[in-house]
């Protein structure tokens, strides 16, 4: 876990990709790409073992039990695409169910799920909390006095020849990594990624469960 600060609220980089806000017991996910097998299949792409929801719910429910936030927060593209968020099985739904009861649960709109699906909690395009506003796509323009929390680009950053996947983090704005298997990345030094991110910026890398904070 690291510890650091965006716009006067203390947060934790977990080792699994998700965030915690200690002071509301909020927790945040991003990118879970919920039925990307599914969805490759059912376009003729790629074949891969229908493993991903499975397993992705796994570490959630993982982070969930430890932490017991009372608020969930899923930034954007928890779904490979609609079809995929209402397509899912009965067991997932269940499980995501369970892991609703009791908290609040807030799916944010993603370019690939750009709309509700048939599931609980509260869906919102961005949600503005106390000095911190979360969006699924980083804002290009930021005010110095604000903390922006977002994904989109499942960044990644190099580390002795292996790609990891990293939380990116500037003064005002922190970009997750994607929290769901069988997802990809963006290497940290491309330019969509470099143009956002301010002076000093750091990432906070993920490996063996770990989290290594190092020069952007």
């Amino acid at each position: 876990m690291t510890e650091f600060s965006l716009n006067g609220a203390r947060l934790t980089a977990l080792p699994s990709g998700a965030l915690w806000w200690g002071a509301p017991r909020l927790l945040c996910v991003s990118d879970l790409h919920l039925g990307k097998s599914e969805r490759m299949a059912r376009r003729a792409g790629a074949l891969l073992p229908p493993y991903e929801v499975a397993e992705t719910l796994s570490k959630l429910e993982a982070d969930i039990a430890a932490r017991r936030p009372a608020k969930v927060i899923c930034l954007g593209d928890s779904f490979d695409d609609l079809a995929a968020g209402y397509g899912l099985d009965e067991g997932a739904r269940l499980r995501l169910t369970m892991l609703q009861a009791g908290r609040e649960w807030v799916w944010i709109e993603g370019n690939h799920d750009a709309g509700p699906v048939d599931l609980g909690g509260v869906h919102l395009r961005d949600l503005a909390l106390d000095g911190l506003v979360f969006r699924h796509i980083a804002a290009p323009n930021l005010a110095a006095d604000c903390g922006e929390i977002s994904g989109h680009y499942h960044p990644k950053v190099r580390l002795a020849g292996q790609g990891l996947a990293a939380f990116l983090l500037c003064k005002t704005r922190l970009i997750l990594p994607a929290y769901g298997a069988y997802t990809g990345g963006m290497m940290a030094d491309r330019a969509p990624l470099q143009g956002l991110m301010g002076p000093r910026a750091r990432a906070l890398a993920l490996r063996a469960g770990r989290v290594l904070e190092m020069p952007l």
